[in-house]
């Protein structure tokens, strides 16, 4: 059995643009965000890239984003994708967050999430285990997320990286791929 997973991070939102954490707030696409995902979905048909299935968040942006990278394929919405839950901090302007979500962005591998907030852990789990039940599927899948979904899932494809990702900036419809042989998945490497 071989598939190829393509995981996509969600075009901008007006809270993206204006710099606020966004979380679980269901927003849509604003016009940039809609251009880039079509434009990631341009991109991934002149590589000759179609899919076979694709899964989202069930949040809007993450499902609009979905249906211009994949406009022919039905979406699978699945609630594990969702971003993580930012809790009481949701909305807050990152040009002057608490202090303690700056403790926390300063270094997320040794700092535990402020209370009210979903640990990177269970963000990891609950990809792990989305991923875990897909390794039956054969062919193509794209699975449009969130900026810290999408490090999660990241984090999970990748054994020993000891939380390289939580760091690592990804923009807007960044694009991501790793196969899957025999329920083997190879270290996830960036295509867009």
């Amino acid at each position: 059995m071989k598939s190829r997973v393509y995981i996509i991070r969600h075009g901008q939102t007006e809270m993206n643009n204006k710099n606020v954490l966004q979380g679980r707030s269901d927003l849509p696409l604003n016009e940039t965000g809609i251009k880039q995902a079509h434009d990631a979905g341009i991109v991934l048909k002149e590589k000759g890239i179609t899919f076979d299935y694709v899964f989202s968040s069930p949040l809007i942006r993450a499902v609009q984003t979905a249906k211009q990278a994949a406009p022919d394929i039905n979406v699978i919405i699945d609630e594990r994708l969702i971003e993580m839950d930012y809790g009481p901090y949701e909305g807050m302007d990152l040009a002057s967050p608490a202090p303690e979500i700056i403790t926390f962005f300063s270094d997320f591998v040794h700092n535990p999430a402020p209370e009210g907030m979903e640990q990177l852990s269970s963000v990891v789990k609950r990809s792990g285990e989305f991923l875990e039940e897909i390794k039956k599927l054969e062919g193509s899948i794209l699975i449009s997320t969130h900026a810290i979904a999408m490090k999660g899932i990241l984090e999970y494809l990748t054994p020993g990286s000891e939380g390289s990702y939580w760091s690592k900036y990804i923009g807007n419809c960044a694009v991501y791929y790793s196969d899957c042989v025999n329920g083997e998945y190879s270290v996830p490497a960036e295509l867009i």
